[in-house]
């Protein structure tokens, strides 16, 4: 299965704790990234309590069976939104039909577990998606925010075809274990945060202040005491791209893909003129030396 090495990231499209978000946008988006040669869309039934996958179908239209379709499972919400992680075979069972009903498609290309819910064994989990798998609900099978354990016990019962996890310019933890174990194993890696929520845009101001229901808010990136670090990547990542002609986020995500472990970068998307600029991360290189410093800001 090939996917473009840019995703289109669809949490933000469920229009819950990303700012305003309007459906006509969205759908825009969708189409517009349809033009630019995007193929996987990553999605969630709890992104928006199941509304970004039923926007992201309806921007796909027909194209929905054309396309990668990466959606997940593993938190539950109630009435009235509160949510929690439950990844036993009930909760697969149910949480899949859902999706495929918003989705309004068959089967799901890529399935993931969104989070392990400290309960329920992984084994369990995974041998409950292999049996949608062989039912023909589900093409491949994937994890998100695993450990290297916990993506080894999965990957021994059955196969396990990718897992996505954080990782940008000032996150790299993954580079440590998780990645060397997932080459190891054959297993594809995408990457969320790409943009450090966006920070990497580099259309923020050093004060920026989020609303109190915003993700944001609450973000490691924005924090106090990361924040002047962090802001001086963003004038790096400016400075660096106009050497290339490139904006700070072509550029950030560059950097991901530079890197031969990683097969593609998400990107949270909102617009049209988002993932068009985020596209231009494509079909160029960094040289090693910028590469290096970049990498040398985490250090």
């Amino acid at each position: 299965m090939k996917i473009s090495r840019v995703g289109f990231g669809c949490w933000a499209i469920g229009g819950y704790r990303w700012g305003r978000v309007d459906d006509k946008d969205s759908i825009a988006a969708i189409h517009r990234a349809l033009d630019l040669g995007i193929n996987l869309f990553d999605t969630s039934d709890v992104y928006g309590l199941g509304h970004s996958e039923e926007v992201l179908s309806l921007g796909l239209g027909e194209r929905r069976r054309d396309v990668v379709i990466a959606t997940k499972f593993g938190v539950k919400w109630d009435s009235e939104g509160r949510t929690r992680r439950d990844i036993t075979p009930e909760s697969v069972v149910k949480a899949l039909e859902g999706s495929l009903r918003r989705l309004r498609i068959d089967c799901i290309p890529l399935y993931q577990v969104n989070w392990p819910d400290g309960k329920t064994p992984i084994w369990i989990a995974i041998e409950a998606l292999g049996r949608c798998q062989e039912a023909g609900k589900v093409r491949y099978i994937g994890c998100c925010n695993f450990s290297c354990e916990q993506i080894r016990e999965a990957s021994k019962t059955h196969c396990v075809s990718s897992l996505q996890v954080p990782y940008n310019i000032v996150d790299r933890a993954i580079e440590a274990e998780i990645l060397p174990d997932c080459k190891e194993l054959g297993i594809s890696v995408m990457t969320y945060s790409s943009l450090a929520q966006g920070l990497f845009s580099g259309k923020y101001a050093l004060d920026v202040q989020f609303a109190k229901e915003d993700i944001r808010s609450r973000s490691v990136y924005f924090q106090e005491v990361t924040r002047e670090r962090n802001f001086r990547v963003v004038r790096l990542l400016r400075e660096m791209g106009q050497r290339y002609g490139k904006t700070p986020a072509q550029v950030a995500i560059r950097w991901i893909l530079d890197n031969r472990d990683i097969n593609c970068a998400l990107t949270g998307i909102k617009t049209a003129g988002q993932i068009e600029e985020n596209v231009g991360a494509l079909n160029w290189q960094l040289s090693q030396d910028d590469w290096q410093l970049l990498a040398g800001v985490w250090e």
